[in-house]
């Protein structure tokens, strides 16, 4: 949007430059007609000054017009323009050569010259422009003796007006690539934060369905093959072990409603707070074989952010996920501490543990189960917090997620 702005205004002031070029032609050429009548009254060259100045103005005039109706990057458009600029010259030199005072029309005819055509060819026109009016100078001036301003000022004053415009032509040209440039590195920013954009959103979604819909499902699996081994030696059991997959499946729709539809968690839907999402969380993460506890310890100044309670819970329970499908522990604990400008979340159980270097990515040969850890270390690094691990083979393990309550920006 910005770069058509500018050339809009580089159009314009092209036009008004041109309009001001072509006021002073047709006032240089009156005033030069004028002065001709005036101090050669009755001369026998008149008829022709007069016929020859009326000729070109109308000529003159002729050139705006082909300009509008005929396309101007076409060949034939060149070749229409060059015949035209020759015919104003061919006049114009011709007046010159009968009234010398039509000299003071060069600098317009420079301008158009210049506009008109290649440098090169531009030169040599101003080159004959300026020599004719040498020449016209020196007619007009002899018989008051010789005076060096015949010879050298039409020269300077071709030669400054030449790079002066010849300098903006540059300028405005380099100004263009520039602008061309902006644009085209403006377009591959944006094309790169969408890029971007869509990466991370990519991962906050996948992020998202493990922590949810993968895990729920996961849980459902266990249950219903309990429930199967379970169906003919102990009936109540297996019923119960139904009920909780049903449980589970109730509130995997509830997840994946709200996840459509972008919003909290469902244990934050409806101003819960993060505290008792987290006890919800345990209770229903406790099985016979997994004993979860939660444990707050403080109190808040004041409400955490919407983001930092659904990130926390979406990290507490890809931990829990994990501490029940890898470590095989028997017990396991929430902590959300709440401390001066931080709040940390801690989940530690008593599993088997493992060695953290060698199974960073948490990695058990399941590429669906190797999503825990890097996006849970995503989650805390968005938040621009802190992931500690802590384990050793037997020893069991504690995750610790620090996040800071001011903005790390």
């Amino acid at each position: 949007m910005r770069s058509s702005d500018d050339t809009e205004a580089a159009e314009r002031d092209g036009r008004w430059l041109a309009a001001v070029m072509h006021v002073a032609f047709f006032v240089l050429l009156g005033s030069s007609l004028t002065r001709y009548l005036i101090v050669h009254p009755g001369a026998p060259a008149t008829p022709w000054v007069i016929v020859l100045a009326a000729a070109l103005a109308l000529l003159y005039l002729l050139g705006p017009v082909l300009g509008r109706v005929q396309d101007p990057g076409s060949r034939r458009a060149a070749a229409t323009s060059g015949l035209w600029l020759a015919a104003v010259v061919g006049v114009w030199l011709a007046l010159v050569f009968l009234a010398p005072s039509f000299a003071y029309c060069a600098v317009p005819l420079f301008f158009i010259g210049l506009r008109s055509l290649g440098t090169r060819p531009a030169l040599l026109l101003v080159a004959l422009i300026t020599a004719a009016v040498i020449a016209a100078q020196l007619k007009l001036r002899l018989r008051f003796g010789f005076d060096p301003n015949f010879v050298l000022a039409p020269p300077a004053i071709a030669a400054a007006a030449t790079a002066v415009f010849l300098h903006s032509q540059r300028q405005a040209a380099r100004l263009r690539a520039v602008i061309a440039d902006l644009v085209r590195t403006r377009r591959e920013l944006a094309a790169t934060e969408r890029r971007e954009g869509t990466l991370a959103e990519r991962q906050r979604l996948s992020a998202e369905i493990h922590d949810t819909l993968a895990q729920g499902m996961s849980s459902q699996q266990m249950l219903l093959q309990a429930a199967d081994r379970l169906w003919d030696t102990d009936p109540d059991a297996a019923r119960g072990h139904m009920r909780t997959a049903a449980a589970i499946a109730e509130r995997n729709l509830a997840e994946s409603r709200r996840f459509v539809h972008d919003l909290a968690p469902a244990d934050l839907a409806d101003g819960g707070s993060l505290d008792a999402a987290l006890r919800a969380l345990a209770e229903r993460e406790t099985t016979a074989t997994l004993q979860v506890r939660f444990h707050q310890d403080g109190t808040p100044a004041a409400p955490l952010p919407e983001r930092v309670q659904s990130a926390l819970l979406r990290i507490a329970q890809g931990a829990l996920a994990n501490v029940r499908e890898h470590a095989d522990a028997a017990n396991a604990a929430v902590t959300l501490t709440h401390l001066d400008g931080e709040v940390v979340l801690d989940i530690a159980d008593d599993g088997r543990g493992f060695t953290p270097r060698e199974r960073s990515d948490d990695r058990a040969g399941d590429s669906v189960r190797g999503h825990g850890l890097p996006a849970i270390r995503a989650r805390v690094e968005q938040l621009g917090g802190k992931l500690t691990i802590e384990s050793e083979p037997g020893e069991g393990t504690v995750l610790s997620a620090a996040v800071p309550l001011t903005d790390p920006n």
